[in-house]
């Protein structure tokens, strides 16, 4: 993917909305102290294993521990596959299914684990292989290549086997992993009695008012020992339960598509959602704290994913649209600025600056679109990494409010005044500039909100910007609900004069008050 980085960095920068002044991108990591115990770079795969769940190797175990059972050749319950899908599309195709895909294989030593595999016989452009399990009368998507690499069968309590009711399936499965040379991986207080893993993950906000230490919520923790695979999501307070049991010791990870309907990505290829591991654990389950001494990039995707789920649930409570459906996060620990591109639902693209700039890049580009960037350069620490997301997410409901349009002129000033002032924000002046005015007297302002109902104080972000993201403060303070400020964010409102005409027709009793706080920043 490095290739990526050469087309995609430089659009970022120019369309970022950003908070700092100066570079806008710089060399470097983040500095924080680290956990060298979880890995964020490539696997390391050690030798082949002989996979202890494969159909021959269970009938073969059933015949040694029942020579006088009669029938011992039962039927396969699940395929070992893998796909290999040419562009985004058959990916989310795949993912849509429901599948537990993993970009390495189920069946190999790890022998450094790490967030993400890309086979090595294949250009490092492509997504690689995708590795699964699926029914034995699994219906293959058309169009998407495909192998079958092993029937198999892994015993599941919850699914009763016809004809087999009286086999110790636990005694099985420990015997199929000795005669495999597997024993080792059955952990000793478990032998032959798997249990469900279960957990919580947590991270440490040491500025929060209520609570320091608080669940991951809503993402995905996801067990993998061969080919016995599966998942359960964290609650609001990071508690998960894994529905499948085990008694050798599992990989964990964690995936970053939540209950909310957003996803974090990438993990430096072609995926869905970033992956984090965090090793292998215990089958009895894994508790997880995270916190600023941890794995940095761990930290920053908890963050973030704490941030954008509990700004999508504040929006119920604050009565305003949440961010669409299926929403694409990135974050950049080197780049500075923020942004709510909005891509991967249609904005930009279509822009003649971007297309200019871009080239013949717009394919690829078009291979893997975030909605929003979150640049975590100089944001170590929760309170900045949730001020960022809940500013972006703030627009991402702007967005869903107006459409593709008028993201598009919004996004076609920044970069132009960019361009022509060095300023992300322009002076003010030129084509579009109210679409700017709106937007980011919108986004701070909800952002200075959450922040101070997080942490008991507002930083006042913006306030020394040109259009006075205050004055949705001063109005609310009068008594103007949230609600009816981001009622007032139509398509038709591209300036502050239209904003102002806009909230005395929502509010028409306040029209006084309306007008006096508006042309006071005039």
């Amino acid at each position: 993917m490095k290739w990526f980085f050469k087309i995609m960095l430089p659009a970022l920068v120019l369309v970022s909305c950003s908070k700092e002044s100066g570079s806008l991108m710089d060399s470097g990591s983040v500095s924080t102290p680290r956990n060298e115990a979880v890995a964020h770079d490539e696997i390391v795969l050690g030798k082949k294993l002989d996979n202890p769940y494969s159909i021959e190797n269970v009938r073969n175990t059933l015949k040694s521990l029942y020579p006088t059972r009669g029938a011992t050749e039962i039927d396969p319950n699940g395929l070992y596959v893998r796909f290999l899908p040419v562009n985004s599309g058959q990916l989310d195709q795949l993912a849509g299914l429901g599948l537990e895909m993993f970009d390495y294989p189920l069946d190999y030593e790890i022998l450094r684990d790490g967030d993400y595999y890309h086979d090595r016989s294949l250009p490092e452009d492509q997504i690689t292989w995708q590795y699964t399990v699926v029914p034995p009368d699994f219906k293959f998507p058309a169009g998407t290549t495909y192998e079958i690499l092993e029937e198999c069968f892994v015993p599941d309590e919850e699914i009763p086997t016809r004809g087999f009711e009286e086999v110790d399936w636990d005694r099985v499965e420990k015997e199929a992993f000795r005669r495999t040379g597997n024993e080792a991986l059955i952990l000793p207080d478990t032998r032959g009695n798997r249990t469900y893993p279960k957990g919580r993950i947590t991270i440490e906000d040491k500025q929060a008012k209520e609570g320091k230490v608080l669940g991951v919520a809503g993402v995905k923790v996801k067990t993998q020992v061969f080919v016995r695979i599966s998942s359960a999501y964290t609650d609001k307070d990071g508690n998960y339960e894994i529905r499948m049991k085990y008694s050798a010791k599992p990989h964990y990870r964690l995936v970053f598509k939540n209950t909310c309907d957003f996803s974090i990505g990438f993990n430096l290829i072609l995926s869905p959602a970033s992956t984090s591991s965090l090793g292998k654990g215990s089958p009895l389950g894994m508790d997880v704290k995270i916190d600023t001494n941890s794995d940095g990039t761990l930290f920053r995707r908890c963050v973030v994913n704490n941030a954008a789920y509990d700004y999508i649930s504040k929006c119920k409570e604050m009565g305003i649209s949440g961010p669409p459906k299926n929403l694409r996060i990135w974050i950049f620990k080197q780049m500075r600025p923020s942004s709510a591109l909005m891509l991967h639902h249609g904005a930009v693209l279509n822009q003649n600056a971007l297309d200019k700039f871009l080239g013949l890049y717009r394919y690829l580009i078009r291979v893997i679109l975030p909605d929003i960037t979150i640049g975590a350069r100089g944001r170590n620490d929760y309170a900045s990494l949730y001020g960022a997301t809940v500013h972006e997410m703030a627009h991402a409901s702007h967005f869903q409010r107006v459409g593709t349009t008028y993201w598009d002129k919004y996004i076609t000033y920044v970069l132009t005044a960019f361009a022509g002032t060095g300023a992300t924000y322009g002076d003010g002046s030129g084509a579009n500039a109210g679409y700017c005015e709106v937007g980011e007297m919108w986004a701070y302002y909800l952002e200075n909100k959450l922040y101070k109902s997080r942490y008991g104080y507002s930083p006042e972000s913006g306030y020394d910007l040109w259009f006075y993201p205050q004055i949705f403060a001063q109005l609310e303070e009068e008594g103007i609900d949230v609600s009816d400020l981001f009622s007032a964010l139509r398509s038709d409102v591209h300036d502050r004069d239209a904003l102002l005409k806009k909230l005395v027709e929502i509010c028409p009793s306040m029209k006084t008050v309306i007008t006096r706080i508006f042309r006071s920043y005039s």
